[in-house]
């Protein structure tokens, strides 16, 4: 069974940055569109970024120009760097393939606030 574990959230200044990990156990991870999700308080789950097994990107237009998706297929892990945070990015962060195949971990808190 695939385990997703996420972590390098925390508390951040508007306009601050932020490095988000996540790690895959027990899969092949480089067959596998990765992405990055996030959910609100109070609000539905959303698609924050996606990269491809070939590393084409795509981005929410509301993170287009701040966030950068990566991965490493050699560590199972993806990455999401974000820039200019607002506080509206405050959520949990999670990732999970770009269809959520699998089992969500427990997320990373991110919180932008002065």
């Amino acid at each position: 069974q695939v385990q997703l574990a996420e972590s390098g959230g925390g508390l951040v200044q508007p306009g601050g940055s932020l490095k988000v990990s996540c790690v895959a156990s027990g899969t092949i991870f480089r067959f596998f569109t990765m992405a990055w999700y996030r959910q609100a308080p109070g609000k539905q789950r959303e698609l924050v970024a996606a990269i491809t097994t070939g590393g084409s990107t795509n981005y929410a237009d509301f993170v287009k120009g701040r966030f950068t998706i990566s991965r490493d297929n050699a560590k199972n892990m993806a990455f999401l760097q974000m820039n200019s945070l607002k506080p509206e990015d405050t959520a949990v962060y999670y990732c999970n393939t770009g269809t959520m195949a699998w089992q969500w971990g427990q997320g990373t808190l991110v919180t932008v606030s002065s």
